[in-house]
């Protein structure tokens, strides 16, 4: 591990005390390693949205397997991505509902593109894109 730096940080007690339930919640022992968490999400936002940089992510959706033509458009959509998805999972929910998780992998503006239209598509109810990178 690199030499650790000690740093000294003024904040409201009323937002420290709601930080250290956020904290004991997420499972946390110490503020240090939720506060190089904070740090570190926000180092990858940086990288996410201003480079070009390899990302990986997963994009998540949830949809009505019966929408008229969902399925098909979700399919061609990810064939003409083909290079940019590593991997796909598709659970049946429930009699009407599908949850399908999207392994990405690409460029970071190809890949927001992609997940973007998926998310997009008419019929999908929810979906969410969570990118990261290995490059703080």
């Amino acid at each position: 591990m690199a030499d650790l730096a000690r740093i000294g940080v003024a904040i409201d007690e009323t937002l420290l005390k709601k930080f250290d339930k956020l904290i004991a919640k997420r499972g946390y022992t110490n503020r240090s390693e939720a506060f190089r968490d904070l740090i570190r999400n926000e180092l990858v936002q940086e990288v996410w949205e201003t480079s070009d940089v390899e990302m990986f992510g997963t994009v998540t959706l949830i949809y009505d397997h019966h929408a008229r033509m969902l399925t098909d458009k979700l399919t061609e959509l990810q064939h003409r991505h083909h290079t940019s998805i590593l991997s796909s999972m598709h659970v049946h929910l429930d009699h009407d509902n599908c949850l399908e998780v999207i392994l990405v992998r690409g460029k970071a503006a190809v890949v927001q593109k992609l997940a973007n239209a998926l998310i997009a598509t008419k019929g999908v109810r929810h979906g969410r894109f969570t990118a990261t990178t290995p490059h703080e």
